[in-house]
């Protein structure tokens, strides 16, 4: 399956390489690697990662890269990766969309 990464989650992306920039680029980098080699694991196995809890939607999962959840839609031809949140972070109520 193809793996596509909305605005949203990119981002986040950004946001998450600016934070941990500050204190080190090299990290920063390396995090936003590992976090992006992740997706290698939905786009081949889609419903690898468990279902948000807050959302309770079958085709709305996550899977945990350190301290972040990137959380992504399985839909019938692709995955959409929605966003790239810290665990600690608290979210909306309505899941992500663009």
């Amino acid at each position: 399956m193809k793996v596509f990464w909305t605005n949203t989650a990119i981002g986040n992306l950004e946001s998450i390489h600016a934070y941990i920039a500050q204190d080190s680029p090299r990290y920063a980098c390396r995090m936003i690697d590992r976090i992006t080699a992740r997706s290698q694991q939905f786009a081949a196995f889609p419903k690898s990662g468990q279902v948000v809890p807050e959302y309770q939607h079958p085709d709305i999962r996550e899977v945990l890269v350190g301290s972040y959840r990137v959380i992504y839609l399985v839909e019938s031809t692709s995955v959409k990766v929605l966003a790239v949140v810290h665990g600690a972070q608290l979210l909306s109520s309505e899941p992500p969309t663009e």
